[in-house]
């Protein structure tokens, strides 16, 4: 016979277990291209996990059926903790850039964050934002784990 509270430790375990499960899926958005009528964006990026110092290549796709512009040539990219910390943003000119109905852009990341430091292990989240004709925000995100 189980103790009672050998019963109630593995519930709870299994509960929470089941309720990560969860977060994870959610957080970890796993369906990077969406092609959508209107305005419509996507990041793209070759797996989900990367190994530390690997370098991560990025794709921003207009997934729509009208032009979205950037403010700059990085097209709105950054890449955040999940805190919401900036950790990296491309330097680039300050120029209106235009991506029309899909074409795409590539960007990479060496994992570096803008004041020099290496990243550490952990969940990292990307993503852009533009305009598209009418002056309406459009974005998108997706999440990258990174290990040692």
């Amino acid at each position: 016979m189980l103790s009672k509270s050998l019963v109630i430790f593995v519930g709870i375990g299994v509960i929470a277990g089941l309720g990560y499960g969860i977060f994870l899926i959610d957080v970890k958005n796993t369906s990077q291209l969406v092609y959508v009528e209107g305005p419509g964006i996507s990041i793209l990026t070759e797996k989900f996990d990367f190994k530390k110092g690997e370098e991560i290549n990025i794709i921003i796709k207009n997934t729509g059926t009208v032009p979205i512009t950037f403010s700059d040539k990085s097209y709105g990219l950054r890449i955040t903790g999940l805190s919401g910390i900036l950790m990296y943003t491309p330097t680039s000119a300050q120029v209106i850039s235009e991506l029309k109905p899909n074409e795409e852009v590539e960007l990479s990341w060496d994992q570096i964050k803008n004041d020099g430091d290496v990243t550490l292990e952990g969940l990292y989240k990307i993503s852009t934002k533009g305009f598209d004709p009418m002056g309406k925000k459009v974005e998108r995100s997706t999440t990258v784990t990174i290990w040692k």
